[in-house]
């Protein structure tokens, strides 16, 4: 599984340095996560980093 931001984000930039694999990037019209990267956080964080910092609460598990 991997994390997803949806259209709610507002760009602000927290959640794209706290990612320890870097699948966080500025898309066309919001931050994105890439699918492909994404470990969410296992084994680097208890719990995912860009979810804790999301000013909006735009981050959500893909499903």
């Amino acid at each position: 599984m991997a994390y997803s931001i949806n259209d709610d984000c507002i760009s602000c930039g927290a959640c794209e340095p706290e990612c320890p694999v870097q699948a966080i990037y500025e898309g066309d019209e919001h931050t994105l996560i890439d699918p492909e990267k994404c470990v969410e956080c296992k084994g680097h964080f208890d719990e995912p980093q860009c979810v804790s910092v999301c000013p909006v609460d735009a981050i959500h598990l893909l499903v």
